[in-house]
């Protein structure tokens, strides 16, 4: 019996490999540390939180002594590491949290594990951390040369105190291995879509905004470009590369699915119009041009075929598909997008853990 650690697994991407993990492998033990900040949402795991192969833990990444003692506690023999502050506009208002979180709380992952990992007398046999990152930290792609594309092997760029705080996280990850030989795994991913995504980000943001008819903003000319996978797709490749991937490489994961802002924002406009009964298009108006973030890239393109080659991993769904299944998904849950955007879930889940 297997005990894994997932950090961040109320968030969006780690609640979809929680899931996907307990319902898979009930002979596993899957521990959910998450500290529910802003993004992470407990009302994304509904469906699981009763199973006997799982369990909640409220923690914070950087609390060294309670990520050590549960380690102990249950004999965690595999970390995926998914817990992070992802959005680049808070990063550029505050880039210490980002630095605390992303930087300290991996290397906090990193130390407890090895520790727990090296007081057992099998060590690291049958042992494996998974650092889970970004396709930012390799910088940006020109718009004039589209057979470019982020490899395995491309030179850290990063641009944004996010990217800069997760090129130093996989780092460190990588830095574990060379130094203490311990088995780690990293992987850099492109812009996951689907449900249960905390409506900040730009596809969620703007389906709820055109409910509402609300200003759909959009930064310089919406020209960036940007490589969009499924997160259930990402889900599935998390899964493979945990078990077969091999110890101390890096594997990208993308969807060969580049879009321009300006386009994919039309696309979702139309779908949701259709979908309300809306005549198709008539919020395109909704569309308001805004100054483009500081530092913003203006293209992320991941070549996926080493993940394709040795591990066989491949996107299952066509863009079209996964638009029409992520927008039929939040106009479904508009109770999760109205408890989410009014902020009532996290007072509720603040003192449902306040005395825990």
């Amino acid at each position: 019996m297997r005990s894994i650690i997932i950090t961040g697994g109320a968030g969006f991407i780690g609640s979809h490999v929680v899931r996907l993990f307990v319902n898979k492998y009930p002979e596993y033990r899957i521990i959910n540390v998450d500290k529910l900040t802003y993004a992470g949402n407990l009302a994304n795991l509904k469906d699981i939180e009763d199973k006997p192969n799982y369990r909640f833990v409220k923690a914070d990444i950087c609390d060294f002594d309670a990520i050590y003692a549960l380690m102990q506690e249950e004999n965690v023999d595999g970390v995926i590491h998914l817990a992070a502050e992802s959005h680049v506009d808070r990063s550029i208002k505050d880039p210490f949290t980002f630095a605390r979180t992303n930087v300290m709380g991996t290397l906090s992952m990193l130390q407890a594990a090895k520790l727990y990992w090296e007081s057992l007398p099998e060590k690291y046999e049958g042992k494996r951390f998974y650092h889970i990152s970004t396709d930012e930290v390799y910088g940006a792609l020109r718009l004039d040369h589209p057979e470019e594309l982020f490899t395995e092997t491309t030179k850290y760029q990063p641009h944004s105190p996010y990217s800069a705080s997760k090129a130093s996280s996989d780092h460190f990850v990588r830095a574990f291995h060379d130094t203490y030989g311990m088995p780690t795994i990293v992987t850099n991913c492109s812009n996951n879509y689907g449900p249960y995504q905390f409506p900040e980000k730009l596809i969620p943001l703007f389906i709820n905004n055109i409910r509402h008819r609300k200003p759909l903003p959009v930064y310089g000319k919406g020209e960036n470009v940007r490589d969009w996978l499924f997160v259930e797709d990402h889900a599935r490749a998390i899964d493979l590369i945990f078990h077969k991937g091999k110890v101390a490489e890096t594997y990208n994961i993308g969807g060969f699915n580049e879009w321009k802002n300006i386009d994919i924002i039309k696309v979702v406009i139309k779908t949701v119009d259709r979908l309300l009964g809306r005549k198709e298009g008539e919020d395109l108006n909704l569309i308001t041009f805004v100054t483009d973030r500081a530092g913003h890239d203006l293209r992320y393109a991941i070549d996926s075929r080493k993940l394709k080659t040795e591990l066989g991993w491949e996107p299952s769904l066509q863009f079209e598909e996964g638009i029409e299944r992520t927008v039929r998904w939040y106009l479904d849950h508009q109770e999760w997008m109205d408890n989410i955007t009014s902020g009532e879930y996290e007072k509720y889940y603040e003192s449902m853990y306040a005395n825990r």
